[in-house]
């Protein structure tokens, strides 16, 4: 619901909002999820290692997303109120159940306590399985810049000190993830033929007579008559919208960053960095990387393996103040390196001094799918460079 929309609804007592009526609500105006439309193996493939990033956060970011509120009775020297025992709890049973104790508990009784060790069982690692199953091969979390921001603004809403702003938002998330994840399960489904009833981590959230989900929703759902008074509906539908809208947005995002592009090949984050960890940054390029190798003086020396990227792909996550410049010769290019370890991650080069060239070396190895090399003779550059300018030029 839109805000605007959001305040006209008349509801007398806080009781008479339940979970089906905000789920029929947020599909009567959002309709179909993002994540239901068809999508190529190569998008899911990109698309799969954010998801994942964000299911191995979300629980323990749900847990302690309330530690404030506690460091802060604590400092006051004051009894917890009873609005942030009621959030707590519900948190802290998303964690449990998202890293398999409450599975394994109601399978095995107390019996099954120590087999809580077993990560295995974690939600988070179910989805890495269904992934490897569908792809082939084995994913990483992906903690790009959408994903975190998106992180970081839920974990904002859900350690509110507004008992009203930490309620919509997690039952906004809970809701949202039951349509996702029904999606999304949908989606995987018909774009790998594959069967639905493999794909365990789609299969015990949503999936079956008794889905994760459904308790999920009902047990935020349930605090809304707990923590939202009688003259507080009004307000809690516009931060539920506001915090649905999130989690949508960063569906939407992540549909957008792994679309195909007019080249074929879809585009994600590379993360990098030096050798002392000092410096950190990303660039955006395809998971198949074309990679230059010269033979000049100082690429030589240093091995630089190059990846020629225009200005706006690469950020600098941290450490631009380690960053030393070294110039010769014609002074064009600003060779850029660590002042602690020496490591030059990146730097302005001659042939593209808007732009920058990427040491691959320097690349987490865990998104890069392939690397194909072509040879440049650096040792006469002039004359090397002269037939491979367009090419160059078109990277600006």
């Amino acid at each position: 619901m839109r805000p605007s929309q959001a305040s006209q609804v008349q509801l007398d007592r806080p009781s008479q909002i339940f979970c089906e009526y905000l789920t029929e609500q947020a599909r009567n105006l959002f309709g179909l999820h993002p994540f239901a439309a068809e999508m190529s193996k190569r998008q899911v493939a990109s698309l799969l290692p954010e998801y994942l990033a964000m299911s191995q956060a979300f629980p323990y970011l749900q847990a302690g997303s309330q530690k404030d509120l506690i460091f802060d009775a604590m400092r006051r020297n004051r009894d917890l109120p009873r609005d942030v025992e009621l959030t707590s709890v519900v948190a802290n049973f998303i964690c449990w159940d998202e890293t398999g104790g409450y599975g394994r508990v109601l399978r095995g009784g107390k019996a099954a306590l120590p087999d809580i060790l077993a990560t295995e069982n974690f939600h988070s690692n179910l989805l890495r399985k269904d992934a490897s199953r569908l792809l082939g091969r084995t994913i990483q979390p992906n903690y790009s810049a959408i994903t975190k921001r998106y992180l970081h603004s839920l974990y904002a809403g859900l350690s509110s000190t507004d008992p009203v702003v930490r309620c919509a938002y997690m039952v906004a998330f809970e809701l949202h993830a039951a349509e996702m994840i029904q999606s999304l399960w949908t989606t995987l489904v018909k774009t790998f033929d594959a069967r639905s009833d493999d794909l365990e981590y789609f299969r015990s959230h949503v999936g079956g007579e008794d889905p994760a989900e459904k308790y999920h929703g009902e047990m935020t759902t349930r605090l809304i008559r707990e923590l939202v008074p009688a003259d507080g509906n009004r307000r809690f539908l516009d931060e539920f919208d506001r915090a649905y809208r999130l989690s949508l947005q960063w569906c939407c995002d992540l549909l957008q960053t792994v679309s195909i592009e007019e080249d074929g090949l879809a585009e994600i984050e590379h993360h990098g960095g030096c050798h002392c960890g000092a410096v950190k940054f990303y660039v955006r390029a395809p998971r198949e990387l074309s990679a230059v190798r010269c033979t000049c003086s100082i690429c030589q020396m240093s091995e630089f393996l190059h990846l020629l990227v225009p200005g706006d792909k690469l950020r600098i996550e941290c450490g631009e103040e380690f960053l030393n410049t070294y110039q010769f010769n014609k002074n064009i290019a600003r060779h850029t390196f660590c002042r602690i370890c020496g490591v030059k991650p990146f730097y302005r080069p001659r042939s593209n001094p808007t732009g920058f060239s990427v040491n691959i070396r320097c690349l987490d190895k865990r998104t890069i799918e392939n690397i194909t090399i072509e040879e440049f003779d650096g040792e006469h550059w002039e004359e090397a460079f002269r037939p491979t300018h367009e090419d160059w030029e078109a990277t600006r």
